[in-house]
């Protein structure tokens, strides 16, 4: 007996995870599973809730200076996990290795790409000088972790090299854990940060196990070896919810599932039939696809209803959403005049990129399209792979069309990585791997990134969206919705942007 009146917060929390992070580098991939564990050692200057809305991270206050400048008022007494000081140094250097990290598949200046300078006015307030006005920097920046300069500091460029923080070298954050070991694909092991400002942890100590198999995952929380997954798949959800021993939580996500094309191939790889040429540069051709897609089909049979069919980059009422943004809808009749018309009556052949168990069901649904498309007359190989080859591939431009996902807090940082114009020193197009360019759609977006007026800005948002959507840049298939299974003994509310948050993980009452 005397066991179970232990402290909870001596105890050992287990997690089963889907995708374990491509690296422990918080610079080196903007990507859910990287971010997730991030934000358990570091912090970020602002920081998003579990809805989404900011709240104080490392700075307390935000504020403007005129048109162009940001002032954030710095949390005192706050402290690394190896009890050095945090200073407006740290954020500095954070700030200015994000542009440095090499081979980084999709980079962290989608967030900062408008910052000019800095000025510490005091030790307490950081100013941030912009190139233009930046009216979602504070937004932007809770996407970015925090890193110690004293301990990420090297004499490369980027600082403390990715190899090395894989090791756990200069590996010190602000947040509520600390780092312990990482053995790839086998777990990774955080601890209580005891010197973290904010509320302390229930769980001393966090063990992440990478279990990419969903089979795995349910066998794993079934026999009582973790004590929450994310992501059980949809087969097994009826059985988990009447598991008298588990809770299961769901969430309406952020994440938007979509097909990219290669705009600019030519020939591109993985299209055959075409004598060389590249259809998918063929509007008509693009939307001929979409209008194959039965997305109503999808959902409730692929997905078994924890997907909402998506006409927009991100669900509404989110900012810069259009209020009832329509879905496109089934019409193969509609699909096949439009090949026709644009030269390909008898079809072709291309390749469909995905990861298998990236996200929910990912290779159910690249296979379900495949079988759309066939019926169109489009030949479809679904090319799969597990996450890190599957993003490689990707960022190598190997794939013909490609599966993937993005999620974000608002409308403006998915145009921006998704469907801008790739240009790195801008910040711009830093995930559009199909490499689609519209200019007049670039034009409106950066005039809403100058729009400091909230109203003005949403407005020429939808007006962006609505350009790379009508213009078929990308195809918007469906928004997942989250869910987690866990042992009764704790709660979990779970998060729109999908992440596991062990300091969020609490003991049941």
């Amino acid at each position: 007996m005397l066991a179970m009146v232990q402290p909870l917060a001596a105890q050992e929390l287990k997690v089963g995870l889907k995708t374990e992070p491509s690296s422990l580098d918080p610079l080196y991939h903007a990507l859910t599973p990287n971010l997730q564990i991030a934000f358990h050692i570091h912090d970020g200057l602002t920081m998003a809730d579990a809805e989404g809305k900011l709240y104080p991270g490392l700075a307390v206050s935000w504020s403007p200076v005129g048109d162009t400048m940001w002032e954030f008022k710095l949390r005192p007494n706050v402290k690394f996990s190896d009890g050095s000081p945090f200073t407006a140094e740290d954020l500095i250097y954070t700030y200015q290795r994000a542009g440095k990290v090499p081979n980084s598949p999709s980079p962290y200046t989608v967030y900062l790409r408008q910052i000019a300078s800095f000025e510490i006015v005091d030790p307490l307030t950081l100013r941030i000088k912009t190139d233009g006005p930046a009216p979602a920097l504070p937004l932007d920046l809770s996407n970015v972790p925090v890193m110690q300069k004293k301990a990420a500091s090297a004499a490369v460029a980027e600082g403390v090299t990715t190899e090395a923080l894989n090791r756990g070298e200069g590996l010190i954050g602000t947040g509520p854990f600390k780092f312990v070991e990482w053995k790839r694909g086998n777990q990774l092991v955080l601890e209580r940060n005891d010197l973290y400002w904010g509320p302390k942890p229930a769980w001393k100590t966090v063990v992440f196990r990478p279990l990419s198999n969903s089979a795995a995952r349910v066998a794993a929380i079934l026999a009582g070896d973790v004590d929450l997954i994310e992501d059980p798949p949809t087969d097994d959800l009826e059985r988990l919810k009447k598991d008298p021993k588990l809770n299961v939580s769901e969430a309406v996500s952020n994440r938007l599932v979509y097909i990219h094309f290669d705009h600019a191939g030519e020939p591109s790889p993985g299209i055959e039939g075409t004598d060389g040429k590249n259809p998918l540069k063929d509007k008509r051709v693009r939307q001929a696809l979409s209008l194959a897609i039965d997305r109503q089909a999808i959902g409730s049979r692929i997905m078994e209803n924890v997907a909402i069919p998506a006409g927009d980059f991100l669900p509404w009422p989110m900012f810069g959403t259009r209020k009832d943004a329509p879905v496109e809808k089934y019409d193969l009749a509609k699909a096949k005049a439009l090949l026709a018309e644009a030269g390909y009556p008898d079809g072709f052949s291309l390749a469909l990129g995905t990861p298998n168990g990236r996200y929910i069901n990912d290779i159910k649904v690249a296979q379900a399209i495949a079988s759309m498309w066939a019926r169109l007359g489009i030949k479809t190989r679904v090319d799969a792979a597990v996450p890190p080859v599957f993003f490689k591939n990707r960022d190598e431009y190997k794939y013909s069309t490609y599966l993937a996902g993005w999620s974000a807090q608002e409308v403006g940082n998915a145009l921006r990585a998704l469907v801008a114009t790739p240009n790195k020193e801008k910040g711009m197009g830093t995930t559009n791997k199909g490499r689609y360019s519209n200019p007049a759609m670039d034009a409106k977006l950066e005039e809403a990134m100058r729009t400091v007026d909230d109203v003005k800005r949403s407005a020429l948002l939808q007006e962006a969206s609505l350009m790379a959507i009508q213009d078929y840049g990308l195809l918007p298939l469906h928004f997942e919705k989250s869910t987690w299974a866990m042992k009764k003994a704790i709660v979990y509310p779970g998060r729109s942007d999908q992440m596991v948050r062990a300091d969020a993980i609490k003991p049941a009452k």
